[in-house]
């Protein structure tokens, strides 16, 4: 379960900065405290798995199936 289950973030790219971006986007959104987010973020542009991390965070929303 993720630090923050309340928060969701969906995107249709894999790309690992985009996903840093919208998990420190939600945060900042909800409120969390400057110095939390700059946690996160220090921990995942140096994470080899940014996905990963970034679930441990926040949910991420399955990405839409393709028609």
């Amino acid at each position: 379960m993720p630090l923050y289950p309340d928060l969701q973030i969906s995107l249709r790219t894999d790309n690992p900065l985009a996903l840093v971006s919208a998990t420190r986007l939600a945060l900042r959104r909800a409120g969390k405290d400057h110095g939390e987010i700059e946690r996160f973020t220090q921990a995942a542009l140096a994470s080899s798995d940014p996905r990963d991390l970034c679930s441990r965070w926040v949910k991420i929303a399955p990405e839409p199936a393709q028609a």
